[in-house]
């Protein structure tokens, strides 16, 4: 079975047009993405306020949105399409999706995903870069 991760992007960026993979840059989303290699993940995404869906490689520009500032209506029309895109690149009903997102990134995806697990559900952030640096 196929294992694919789904990170939140975080508000942390560099200044310069970037693979996504290196566009962001703290302390969680590195640690989220060692954790996703030490898995031995067979694809990482980016869940992008901006972009939607982007996959590890693909190139973006810095910007400054996160869904935390969106109504319900605005959230549930980019999860709509973030679950179009995912629905294009993925089998969906046959892979294994670790969720390293919170609430606002996830909630409005979790039930189409038949397979997955949110390891750090329920933990502030201290207690989340405390998890994955023990589960790397």
């Amino acid at each position: 079975m196929k294992t694919v991760a789904l990170i939140a992007c975080v508000s942390g960026k560099k200044k310069t047009k970037s693979a996504a993979i290196d566009l962001y840059n703290t302390d969680l989303f590195n640690k989220s993405v060692a954790y996703c290699v030490s898995q031995r993940v067979d694809d990482i995404y980016i869940l992008s306020a901006k972009y939607g869906l982007v996959s590890q490689y693909q190139l973006i520009e810095p910007y400054d949105l996160t869904l935390k500032n969106m109504n319900i209506a605005e959230r549930r029309a980019w999860s709509t399409e973030v679950l179009l895109e995912l629905k294009s690149k993925e089998n969906i009903s046959d892979t294994k999706f670790i969720v390293l997102a919170g609430n606002n990134y996830r909630a409005d995806i979790m039930n189409a995903l038949p397979i997955s697990v949110v390891p750090l559900k329920g933990l502030g952030i201290g207690k989340q870069l405390q998890w994955l640096k023990n589960n790397t």
